[in-house]
């Protein structure tokens, strides 16, 4: 009798555990869809959007499912966020999946990217029970690698522009010498007094003559009259001032042989100096005097209306109005500073005898990177509180592919100064050592730098802000703006960007590839990627596994190169 109920029911359970096992059992890679197809590195992330189904009369009444979306590689893996999905009878509340209908869902995840990405695959494993039993479902395949060109940030910002700690060297200095002459109401005569000024005056102009970098422009002789009077007396007074103040300095300089031009004018009622000396006096009702010459335009009625403020008319007439009864001499002239030579010459040989704008000046008459950098060093030495200098060796390290150097020159400069420049010379370095939390920080403090919006364009492409990149590196010809124009897909635009870079590189080459394989342009990436890898062998290398190039991978000549 046991024996008889035994066997039915033997073959009721392997009936049910093979029904349960067809159920949840392999998934097709058909029900999935992954966008991008291909996966792509963004901003340091490698987004994904899964859109997966379960077939109807599939996903059993008590099951629960969890599904994780795996990215492998060669000796490693990363796994994004699961998700987790009940059939009908199970209490909980996660999404519940018809048997009979089966049912849809969408998955958003996000992996750190690594470089070993570019060769993987992306997975979705599965963790099913039914009840307290664990059922297998195999892992599907639903993608293939990822697209690293957003990566190449960390080597185009390499060569970015950087900010330079500008000298302010000037060879020819314009300066100028003041005197003035008094004169005494409605007196047009220079009194013995005033000659004693005009001699001195003369002295100078012997001495800044006789000065072997100093080159005279002109004398001006400007003429005055206070704006009390008639305006006609005034003109006539003021025009006297002028040409006896000028015959007074023509005589001078004729007496000692000096040929210099004077130009001379007139001003018949000087109201602005007049404002002038009354906006800086602390004279009783200033604001009123001011008002009323902010009111009135016409000479007399300004004349009239001040003189109606009787409480301070004696005071502008006794200390205001003399001032301005005058002629003004100007002699103005130039500095010559030393010649290119000099300075060169100097800073080869003697750099104390140059200052600090002539040192740092003469670092810009060469090209050759190793003289300008001992002249950089003997600028740091001579004058060590001046940041400029040692911002300009981070400059030089950093070109030169140095960078723990380069931070460690330009945080003494940060140290001396917090400026623009080295601010954001430390951003493309945290740049292009991955660090685009740092980047941000310091070209936050770099407002100024003129360079500032190309180093901004390379921190939105480290960020995965295409559109905002292009915009910030406008019709800058870098390979950090090709390169985000090529992932903006503005394609025109970093054609010619690419061909307008001043001294391409190898990644200018690797560039022009990628831009030829996104426009299906065989010539263009054959070539270009040989031009790249004669640059920079390794450049071969990561083509044959760039996925921008997959549609190459059989192509004779493409595999001859990529190796």
């Amino acid at each position: 009798m046991t024996k008889k109920l035994y066997l039915p029911l033997l073959m009721a359970l392997v009936v049910a555990l093979s029904s349960c096992s067809k159920k949840m059992g392999e998934l097709s890679s058909d029900y999935f869809t992954v966008t991008p197809q291909v996966l792509e590195a963004v901003g340091g992330k490698v987004p994904a959007t899964i859109n997966g189904k379960f077939p109807e009369k599939y996903f059993n009444k008590k099951a629960v499912v969890e599904v994780t979306p795996v990215l492998k590689w060669d000796g490693g893996e990363a796994k994004g966020q699961p998700s987790v999905f009940q059939g009908e009878k199970v209490e909980g509340n996660d999404q519940t999946i018809s048997y009979k209908m089966g049912g849809s869902y969408t998955m958003k995840t996000s992996f750190d990217y690594v470089p070993e990405m570019a060769k993987s695959e992306l997975y979705l494993e599965f963790k099913a029970t039914i009840g307290k039993k664990t059922v297998e479902i195999p892992a599907v395949k639903i993608a293939d690698g990822v697209i690293s060109t957003s990566e190449l940030v960390k080597q185009t910002a390499g060569s970015a522009n950087t900010a330079t700690g500008e000298d302010a060297f000037q060879r020819i200095i314009k300066e100028k010498y003041d005197a003035n002459i008094m004169f005494l109401i409605q007196q047009a005569n220079v009194r013995s007094s005033e000659l004693k000024t005009a001699k001195a005056f003369n002295e100078e102009v012997k001495n800044i003559n006789a000065t072997e970098n100093r080159k005279i422009s002109n004398i001006e002789v400007s003429a005055y009259a206070s704006p009390d009077g008639g305006l006609d007396l005034n003109t006539k007074l003021a025009e006297n001032r002028q040409d006896n103040t000028a015959k007074v300095i023509n005589r001078n300089l004729k007496k000692d042989k000096l040929e210099v031009n004077v130009d001379t004018k007139y001003t018949a009622e000087d109201w602005e100096g007049f404002q002038e000396l009354v906006s800086k006096s602390s004279i009783q009702d200033k604001e009123l005097i001011l008002r009323v010459l902010s009111m009135y335009s016409d000479p007399e009625q300004r004349e009239q209306e001040i003189k109606n403020i009787s409480s301070v008319y004696k005071t502008l007439a006794d200390e205001i109005l003399p001032q301005l009864r005058r002629s003004r001499l100007t002699l103005n002239y130039e500095i010559i500073g030393k010649s290119d030579e000099e300075i060169a010459n100097l800073a080869a040989t003697d750099a104390k005898q140059l200052n600090i704008e002539e040192l740092l000046y003469a670092a810009t008459l060469t090209d050759d990177a190793a003289k300008q950098e001992a002249i950089y060093t003997k600028a740091t030495q001579i004058y060590p509180e001046d940041y400029r200098a040692y911002n300009n060796l981070g400059e030089l390290a950093y070109e030169a592919g140095n960078l723990d150097k380069a931070e460690s020159y330009l945080k003494k400069s940060l140290s001396i100064k917090n400026s623009a420049e080295a601010n954001m010379n430390m951003g493309l370095i945290s740049l292009v050592k991955g660090d685009k939390a740092a980047a941000e920080t310091y070209l936050a403090k770099a407002s100024g730098a003129p360079e500032l919006n190309e180093a901004l364009g390379n921190l939105y492409v480290a960020q995965g802000q295409y559109e905002k990149a292009v915009n910030a590196f406008g019709d800058t010809k870098t390979n950090s703006a090709a390169l985000a124009q090529i992932l903006a897909k503005d394609y025109n635009k970093a054609k010619t960007t690419l061909a307008g870079i001043a001294k391409p590189d190898a990644y200018t080459s690797y560039l022009s590839a990628v831009l030829g394989a996104r426009t299906n342009n065989d010539s263009m990436v054959i070539s270009s990627l040989k031009a790249a890898v004669a640059k920079d062998a390794t450049l071969g290398k990561k083509a044959a596994t760039d996925l921008e190039f997959a549609k190459y991978y059989t192509n004779a000549d493409f595999m001859s190169i990529a190796k």
